[in-house]
């Protein structure tokens, strides 16, 4: 069965280094976990590394048998099919039946370029068919778009998605096909198996982000599905990871966190500040000046007044103003695009810059071998 677990890395800074070259091809297929500190040589020493460099790359149309390799590479016969079978589900190694009762394995389509090449197409149509069943589950407003959008301040997270052809249900009690899909696509974690029930945190909070419009905040989060905001947060940046969840401004709290800054200042340094350091004077013009100061001397200050005096102002002069007001303006987190084949595309955009990269590093990896 075809599965992948894909994570972005930069480009390697070499053209011909034949081991920095490996390094970044296991690690982008994630095939070393590193639990501890690097070592002084990096993953040279690792065994899927040597199986590559030695064997693999040294000779891909000759193909060794499971016996040798064992033998040459000095691991038991349990650890080497370990290895071989997570290079076969990635589609780099493949094998044939030598007729001696050995299995004879060799690099797939003779060349590392060909066989990332194949690779890409399966992987592509793999996850374009498990992106197609994301619909069904897809229940957000039309438009779910706040009414002010601000680009997000944030950095992508280098991408992380697991890729599996689709599977029967398994005979476990509680799995449904929502929890079995995010397995599959990794957003349940490395060990997953714990959190496959349907009831659990990771995918209840899936199914609240597929039917809620507005972004959501940890506080929102953690009050209607009772979890750790913690826990919430390690399962969001999962989430942001896979490119499916974006984090953007809550815009749709402007006015509110206005108002909180603005009653704050007022009390604690009054009018004069409010007007000069805070920012009343630089932005806001006269005559809303004058409703706004008018009400915050007579306690009469509304959220609801705030929006309405500043509807006129620059959502980023407004953000401008909650800053020089000392307030600040929370994160939320929503499923990305407008719907359910906006969301496909997005993610399936930095899956194939991904793919790209692979095949670059596998062109300048069979010339380096030359």
């Amino acid at each position: 069965m075809f599965t992948m677990r894909l994570e972005e890395h930069p480009l390697p800074t070499s053209r011909d280094d034949v081991d920095q070259l490996i390094d970044w091809l296991v690690a982008t297929l994630g095939l070393v976990r590193r639990r501890a500190d690097e070592h002084v040589d990096g993953d040279k020493m690792q065994p899927v590394v040597r199986l590559l460099r030695e064997h693999l790359l040294a000779r891909p149309k000759e193909g060794i048998d499971a016996a040798s390799l064992a033998d040459e590479m000095g691991l038991t016969a349990a650890s080497l099919h370990h290895h071989i079978s997570r290079l076969a589900n990635c589609r780099i190694l493949s094998s044939i039946s030598a007729g001696d009762g050995w299995r004879r394995h060799f690099l797939r389509a003779g060349s590392m370029s060909a066989a990332v090449e194949l690779l890409a197409v399966e992987a592509t149509a793999v996850m374009k068919l498990r992106m197609s069943t994301l619909e069904q589950w897809w229940k957000r407003p039309e438009d779910p778009s706040l009414d002010v959008e601000l680009e997000s301040a944030d950095r992508e997270l280098p991408f992380r998605l697991w890729i599996s052809e689709p599977r029967p249900l398994p005979p476990v009690e509680g799995v449904t096909e929502l929890s079995l899909w995010m397995a599959d696509l990794g957003l349940l974690g490395d060990r997953p198996k714990p959190q496959m029930a349907g009831d659990s945190l990771a995918p209840r909070l899936m199914q609240l982000l597929l039917q809620r419009g507005p972004p959501l905040s940890l506080d929102e989060a953690a009050a209607e599905l009772g979890g750790a905001k913690a826990r919430i947060g390690r399962i969001l940046e999962r989430f942001r990871a896979a490119g499916l969840v974006e984090r953007v401004a809550r815009t749709d709290r402007l006015a509110t966190n206005l108002w909180t800054a603005m009653m704050t200042q007022y009390k604690r340094r009054g009018e004069d500040w409010i007007l000069l350091k805070g920012g009343f004077n630089r932005i806001i013009p006269e005559r809303q000046i004058e409703s706004l100061t008018k009400a915050l001397s007579k306690g009469k200050l509304t959220p609801e007044m705030v929006e309405n005096e500043l509807s006129k102002v620059a959502p980023a002069e407004q953000m401008l103003l909650l800053n020089l007001l000392g307030g600040r303006l929370p994160l939320g987190h929503r499923m990305v695009g407008k719907n359910a084949i906006s969301n496909s595309a997005k993610l399936m955009s930095r899956l194939d810059r991904v793919l790209r990269r692979m095949k670059r590093v596998a062109e300048l990896l069979d010339k380096a071998m030359e």
